[in-house]
């Protein structure tokens, strides 16, 4: 029960950075910068060490969570191709914004999001002090998760009221996933073959969809505060992750 109380401070705390970028989309172009070295960040220095540990811990292959983090950047870069924006009659080399392109980018973030809540209710599991540690790890990102998730549908011209409600869903998340936990035990390489087929969704994500747009506008005096934003992103979770790990 102590993994679902914390897990009600990541929805307050993932509440709080949707509504920063809903009441500030106008400056849209320098969040998402911030948010693509955040999720560069999350892989690199939180999902991509917690995969390793775990694979070390319980003498487990990460083969197969290479292979789901690949399988995930896949996957993603084949809906939003050939799936969702490819349709008749559109200039092949004009900007695509597709509401549907957002919203599953935002619900790849709200699987992230859910396997926090798992991660917490796991880690309560192994003991006390270990739970508190990641509880706090995750309470402390998951401000920036609101707020990539609120950014990637408003880029995508999705409606303020929509990005709302995904907002809401990446908030419960991380309770859902924590309530789980309290019923069922997951194995642990399923959980690493989730960690890592989210990973690849954040990387695609970061990469191919985020930093391009927020480039897409910006002027010779912004470039290098958008790339300074970007660093200062990642750097960010580097110190929140060393801070509590």
């Amino acid at each position: 029960m102590t993994a679902v109380i914390f897990s009600v401070a990541s929805l307050l705390s993932t509440l709080a950075g949707g509504l920063f970028a809903l009441k500030f989309n106008d400056r849209l172009h320098f969040i998402l910068s911030f948010t693509a070295g955040v999720l560069l960040g999350v892989v690199s220095f939180d999902v991509l060490p917690e995969i390793f540990a775990l694979a070390q811990e319980h003498r487990i292959s990460a083969t197969g969570a290479m292979v789901a983090l690949v399988a995930g950047f896949l996957f993603f870069h084949s809906l939003e191709k050939y799936v969702l924006v490819h349709h008749a009659h559109e200039d092949s080399f004009a900007p695509h914004h597709h509401p549907k392109v957002g919203i599953l980018s935002a619900s790849a973030l709200v699987g992230h999001s859910f396997l926090d809540g798992i991660g917490i209710g796991l880690a309560f599991q192994v003991s006390h002090s270990v739970g508190v540690v990641v509880a706090i790890a995750v309470i402390a990102h998951d401000y920036c998760d609101g707020l990539n998730t609120v950014s990637l549908m408003l880029v995508h011209r999705n409606s303020k009221r929509r990005s709302l409600t995904m907002l809401i869903l990446d908030a419960l998340a991380p309770v859902l996933g924590a309530a789980l936990t309290l019923a069922l035990q997951v194995p642990t390489n399923i959980l690493m073959l989730f960690l890592g087929f989210f990973a690849g969704f954040l990387l695609y994500i970061a990469s191919s969809d985020i930093l391009p747009e927020a480039h897409s506008q910006a002027h010779e005096n912004t470039i290098i505060s958008l790339i300074g934003l970007t660093i200062l992103g990642a750097a960010l979770i580097f110190f929140v992750v060393r801070a509590t790990g």
